[in-house]
Formats: C-alpha cells, structure tokens, sequence
C-alpha cells in the first residue's frame, strides 16, 4: 500500500484521542492503519467484524483495535473500545493524508472574479474557476478544473475535489466533501409537451447542501424548478447518484450508489437508501425508513422500519418458470375469489 503520510503515533495517543483502553506498551509508535490480514510491523490493524477473529491470532500488526471482550485473545498490544468500527472511522483521519492540492494558496492558472469573497486560508488549485459574487469560507479547498458558477456559497472547511461543477446560486454547507465529477445544481429534468415537441421549463429554483455533507463522484443533483433542491445536515451520497429537482433529504440519512430520485420526493431523517434503490416521485419517506438494494419504491412510506422490492437472482431455468407464473398470478387471484364467495355461499 502506498503511504502518502508520515505521520506516526503512539499507542498511547491513539488511545487518548479515541477513548480506548491501552492493553500493552503505549510508547509503541505506528504509521499506518491496515486490515488483520495486511498489517506490517508498524501498523495499527482494527477488527469490527468477528468473521475476521481468525486472523487475530496470525496478524503482524503492531496493536489491534478491537471490543473489549476479545482483548483476552490478542497477542499484540490492544485498544480496547466498544464500538472498534467508530473507531477505525476516527482512526483513518489520523492517517489521512495532507496532499500539495490542499496546502492552501491561489494556483497561479485559476480564474477568480473580483467580486468573489475568499475566506482566510482558501486552496484554489490549477485552472479552477471562481464565477462572480462567489463566497467561499475559510479553510475551503477547490480541486483543479472544479467550477464554481456565479453567486454560488461554501462554507467553511469544505473540499471540493477536482473537477466539480457548481452551477449558479448553489449553496453548500460546512466542512462539506464533493468527489470528482459531481455536478450541483444543473437542471431538473423539466419539458411541457404541445402534442408534437417538447418545451423546456426553465429551472427557478437552487441547491441548498447542509454541514457535513460528503457527495460521491459523478454525482448529480438538479437545481428545484421553483423552489429548492435540499439536502440535510450530515447527509451522505455515494457516487453515481441522480437526485431530482425539488428533492428534499432529512438530515442524517445516507444514500448508497446508483440510488435514483424521481423530483419533489421527500426522504426523512436518519433513512438508508442500498444501492441501486429507484424512488418515485412525489412520495414521502418518513424518518428512519431502510430500502435495501435494488427496491423500487412506488408509494410513499408512513412507517419507519425496513423495506424491500424485487426479487434475488436464481438459477435462470428456475427464474423462467416463475415469471411465467408470475403472468398467472391475477387469474390465480381471480380464483381464489371466486372459490372463498363459493364457500361463503354454502
């Protein structure tokens, strides 16, 4: 694995900066964070998953995090912490690499307006271009190529990546991260049809993105038709994802890739959309509702809990049989009424 970072701690640190408890020598230092299985000499390893307890006992990790339980069964020093893969999340920012794109100051190639406004200790990487009436807020970072389009808002502490268009207007939070090839706020797919050809509705509204909001690559999510495209406090997007103008997604929820959303449906808080899910548009997804991969939803969710569509792939022979039967299911149907009114007459 390529190291970008030489950053190194020791265990004891580490275990400071998550709240773990130390199990063996914390002057230990480690530079890198690895799997079980993968792990050098000088690298912390992690085990979140017990399907992976079989490597605990062969790893050349330096130390483990892992839950408290299992520390009587690892043979290097530990940090004993009850939820390891929160931990691995805090963890892998302290290995994070620091990369030149993000060292702050202007690329000599970007094109600024001069009526933009730029915060204290801004990146603007090569050929990026900064449109007029732009604010971004400290410590805000924009990726080569990346396009910010004219009267956009960044707050502060926000990456964006290279290669990002923001179209005009488009508003996005704190500390948010945009991937590559993502596009803000272009628009909705919107046409009044006369009987021969299509007209285009022009797209009034904007995109509004909360605080930490992490936003996948190639991305995009479309600007409302009169009012705003929003996406809540802590949302996060995977890459590919086709959000809808008008679309509005409750804070806390997360959205795994090639998720569609057909426009002006509404998604709760806290929700968990797998991959490939499609939405319909105009429902309502309440708070805490779960869609597993690939389900289509056609009509809006009142009750919180998990939900799922479609079927799971099968032996083909198999799965010609059953769509053949599929076809019979109404006149299948239309029997059993007739056979219970029958019985009900007796």
């Amino acid at each position: 694995m390529t190291r970008y970072s030489s950053q190194d701690f020791t265990l004891a640190d580490l275990a400071q900066r998550l709240g773990a408890t130390l199990h063996g020598d914390g002057t230990v230092r480690v530079d890198g964070l690895s799997t079980l299985q993968d792990a050098g000499t000088t690298d912390i390893a992690f085990l979140a998953n017990r399907a992976y307890l079989k490597d605990l006992a062969s790893t050349r990790a330096a130390a483990v995090m892992l839950h408290p339980d299992l520390v009587s069964q690892c043979p290097v020093p530990a940090l004993a912490i009850d939820n390891p893969y929160l931990g691995y999340a805090h963890l892998s920012r302290c290995f994070a690499p620091i990369l030149p794109s993000q060292s702050g100051g202007i690329h000599p190639t970007a094109v600024i307006d001069d009526s933009a406004r730029l915060g204290d200790d801004v990146t603007v990487a090569a050929h990026a271009v900064i449109g007029a009436g732009v604010t971004l807020g400290d410590r805000v970072t924009i990726g080569a190529n990346s396009v910010v389009g004219e009267y956009c808002t960044v707050g502060e502490g926000t990456l964006i990546h290279a290669g990002v268009a923001l179209y005009h207007g488009v508003i996005i939070g704190a500390r948010a991260i945009i991937h590559g090839g993502a596009v803000i706020g272009g628009d909705g797919f919107g046409f009044a049809h006369d009987g021969s050809r299509w007209h285009k509705i022009e797209q009034l509204g904007g995109v509004i993105l909360g605080d930490d909001v992490e936003v996948g690559s190639c991305t995009s999510i479309d600007r409302g038709a009169l009012d705003d495209t929003v996406i809540g406090n802590d949302v996060k997007i995977d890459s590919q994802v086709q959000i809808a103008h008008n679309v509005h997604i409750g804070d806390h929820s997360a959205l795994a890739g090639c998720v569609g959303i057909a426009g002006s449906t509404h998604v709760g808080r806290h929700c968990q959309l797998g991959g490939g899910v499609g939405l319909a548009g105009h429902l309502t997804l309440c708070d805490g509702v779960n869609v597993t991969g690939m389900s289509l939803v056609t009509n809006s969710i009142d009750e919180p809990g998990i939900y799922s569509s479609g079927t799971g792939s099968m032996p083909n022979a198999l799965w010609r049989k059953n769509a053949v039967r599929f076809k019979q299911l109404d006149q299948l149907a239309r029997r059993i009424t007739r056979l219970e009114r029958h019985n009900e007459g007796e």
